[in-house]
């Protein structure tokens, strides 16, 4: 049994098989923890594979993950459908909706009819299902705010359940949208955020949470799968305005986020201050690649770091090792946790 969570090293479930769920994230829902993310067990270089679907995991505990199989399934017969497993599909995420009693996964699909791997051709994947373990059924496909939607997130306010979609406009801005009331498709409500004039400094991938009073988002940099330094953004409402921070990664000699991208921020339901940081090391071994087509991802790793705060300040520490029974207990439980 796992005890421990080791950065960069490689991670595997109970039946001793490595990890798959990359660009992950957490859901935890009626005392279990689900980790979900991409599954690139086929995604060696020059195999033409993007991804086999979006893989699930349970754990009671955070170490020792449970497969629970592929929860929404490639389309191996047909190249013209987004979730072919030679077609770009990202960082899914999925939300409990409380009101309908379902399950919905937002997921990034890229290409057209022309060219399946046409990266500025960008849009959402929409998926439901009655059970986090799944099956999912895709049932639409959007261009939110007719805009190309990049790296992604999504928050659901466990107050009163009102939810939000967070994404890079690709190459130019950080966009926040309101959801619909059952998180299927954006309201006309949205605002624009750290605008750039493009790569590398344009941000992507938002790892969006809430402490205290505050909004924070981590960002990354717009460098392909080379790693770049992480910024942190402020905010005192949902749609701003936002204020970066800066690197909150402290010493990251190589400054490259130690050497990953995040791709979600969990908080933890039971420890206080616990927030999780969890990114992904694309690169295979030490080399780094812009091209994600010349990178085994099936073997790309995991980092896991405890966010910690100087005031109303994230920054993020390397650890080798670190345990969640580190953390203090909180008094009272939440129901869900992003």
């Amino acid at each position: 049994m796992k005890q421990l969570i080791t950065p960069g090293k490689v991670w595997n479930d109970t039946d001793g098989k490595p990890i798959q769920a990359h660009g992950g994230s957490i859901l935890y829902h009626e005392d279990t923890y689900y980790l979900y993310g991409e599954n690139k067990e086929k995604t060696y270089a020059g195999s033409g594979i993007w991804h086999f679907g979006v893989r699930c995991y349970s754990s009671k505990d955070l170490y020792n993950w449970k497969d629970e199989g592929i929860i929404l399934r490639p389309v191996e017969d047909d190249i013209m459908s987004p979730l072919h497993p030679k077609r770009i599909i990202d960082r899914p995420h999925i939300l409990y909706n409380k009101f309908t009693e379902k399950f919905v996964m937002w997921v990034k699909l890229v290409g057209s009819e022309k060219n399946i791997d046409d990266w500025s051709i960008q849009f959402m994947g929409i998926a439901v299902s009655d059970s986090i373990k799944g099956p999912f059924k895709l049932v639409k496909t959007t261009r939110p705010l007719g805009m190309e939607v990049g790296d992604f997130d999504l928050y659901a306010d466990p107050r009163d359940g009102k939810a939000y979609f967070i994404f890079g406009r690709v190459h130019t801005e950080i966009v926040i949208a309101d959801l619909t009331d059952d998180y299927m498709d954006v309201t006309s409500n949205y605002s624009s955020h750290f605008a750039q004039a493009g790569p590398p400094t344009a941000r992507e991938a938002p790892a969006f949470f809430k402490k205290d009073s505050n909004y924070y988002m981590l960002t990354s940099g717009t460098t392909g799968y080379i790693p770049n330094p992480t910024e942190v953004g402020v905010a005192e409402l949902m749609h701003g305005p936002w204020k970066s921070l800066g690197e909150p990664c402290l010493n990251d000699v190589n400054k490259n986020s130690f050497d990953c991208q995040f791709s979600s921020v969990f908080r933890h339901p039971f420890k206080k201050g616990l927030y999780i940081a969890i990114g992904d090391r694309w690169m295979a071994g030490d080399k780094f690649e812009s091209d994600a087509r010349k990178t085994n991802t099936a073997v790309a790793t995991y980092v896991w770091l405890p966010i910690l705060f100087s005031g109303d300040t994230p920054h993020i520490e390397w650890r080798d090792e670190w345990k969640i029974e580190d953390f203090e207990d909180k008094m009272q439980e939440h129901n869900v946790a992003k």
